[in-house]
């Protein structure tokens, strides 16, 4: 008995700003696409034309690069504690609560800072707000989404939907700010 050989090609294909591994196989029936966890995308096909492919790959696009983006936000983000007692950085987040104060029309009692291992920050029933001193290692959108949060307890100390509606009001990608936050790891 004759063994069959199949045919394996392998290309890169460029589509609008994605990178896309192309795998050809002479013995597929159907095309399949799919990302890794690297966020690396392989299409594989049967032997078909590249208006197929680009055709394909417009109609996966979207998915592709929703995909892409979940990646990219389960992706831990790693921190040194190097200079984080430093006299600029409380200063930078202070000015921080201090202009979303104004903006949000509400007065704390006293402001805090001080490492807390599984908080970002706290308001209390007294209005004292204290922050996390690491949080000023990460990025702008995450300090000022906690800054936010903590000012909004000042008028409703729970997690209710006005809650939440008054963050939105004042901060509009607490849902992105919140993902970086949870992927946030200090060492």
């Amino acid at each position: 008995m004759q063994e069959k050989k199949i045919q394996l090609n392998t290309s890169e294909i460029q589509f609008n700003g994605l990178v896309i591994s192309h795998i050809t196989k002479s013995k597929l029936k159907h095309s399949y696409i799919s990302v890794d966890k690297e966020a690396n995308i392989v299409l594989k096909t049967p032997n078909v034309s590249n208006a197929y492919i680009e055709n394909l790959l417009a109609k996966k696009e979207k998915w592709l690069r929703d995909k892409i983006e979940e990646i990219k936000l389960n992706i831990p983000l790693v921190y040194t504690l190097e200079g984080i007692d430093t006299k600029a950085s409380m200063e930078y987040l202070r000015s921080r609560v201090v202009y979303f104060a104004l903006k949000m029309g509400l007065e704390y009692k006293q402001l805090k800072f001080r490492k807390m291992k599984s908080r970002w920050g706290s308001c209390s029933s007294l209005g004292i707000i204290t922050l996390n001193k690491r949080l000023i290692k990460t990025p702008d959108i995450c300090i000022d989404y906690v800054v936010v949060h903590e000012l909004a307890h000042l008028v409703h100390m729970n997690h209710s939907k006005k809650f939440h509606q008054l963050i939105d009001k004042y901060f509009d990608s607490s849902n992105d700010a919140k993902k970086m936050l949870a992927r946030i790891i200090f060492k």
